[in-house]
């Protein structure tokens, strides 16, 4: 294993939940405790990016976001990286495709907030990454009517999973939405108070 790498052995079904983190809080904590359970992953692998494409504002530097989220999130499944950098990807298709060629036979499953999802069309190359790792979508607040309805969801449709421990085991393409109980926070509110400065 390459160094700085998580350990991850044959047959593990690991969640990769990708972002900014600018900062982490305890929504993104919610999602994460909530996927490990409802879809029977054995980790999840916060992926701290070095910066979203889709954004115009970039993040605070990367060692401050990977010690704030190392602070919010203790559990011992959870894993907090820099993959992306070290990997040298940006676009979440490449470094599945990555991850995959690291780690054969490990199971990986790519999670998204809904939020995400209504935009998911936008993303390089989003039908690739549907095709090559399962999508766990779980439910925030607002997003759930526009999340069902977005191009994504329409043109996968068929592949659509009934229940978030459905997904532990399938091939892609698969994809479910999870409802879970919600929770409102947000980084850019976070930011917006001045409880986040760079």
């Amino acid at each position: 294993m390459k160094t700085g790498f998580p350990i991850a052995s044959k047959g593990m079904v690991i969640g990769l939940l990708g972002g900014s983190f600018d900062p982490a809080h305890e929504g993104h904590v919610h999602i994460t405790r909530e996927a490990l359970k409802r879809m029977g992953l054995d980790q999840v692998w916060w992926l701290v990016t070095p910066g979203n494409p889709l954004k115009a504002r970039q993040p605070a530097p990367m060692t401050e976001r990977l010690a704030r989220a190392r602070t919010v999130m203790p559990d011992p499944r959870v894993v907090i990286t820099d993959l992306e950098a070290r990997l040298g990807t940006r676009a979440t298709f490449d470094t599945i495709r990555k991850l995959r060629a690291i780690y054969p036979g490990v199971n990986f499953v790519w999670l998204m907030g809904a939020d995400n999802l209504v935009q998911f069309h936008r993303w390089n190359r989003w039908r690739d990454i549907l095709r090559s790792v399962p999508v766990g979508v779980l439910a925030r607040p607002g997003s759930g009517v526009a999340a069902r309805m977005s191009a994504a969801a329409r043109a996968f449709r068929v592949n659509q999973v009934q229940r978030g421990e459905n997904l532990r085991g399938r091939k892609a393409p698969a994809w479910c939405f999870v409802n879970i109980p919600m929770n409102g926070t947000s980084s850019s509110a976070i930011r917006a108070r001045g409880e986040w400065k760079r």
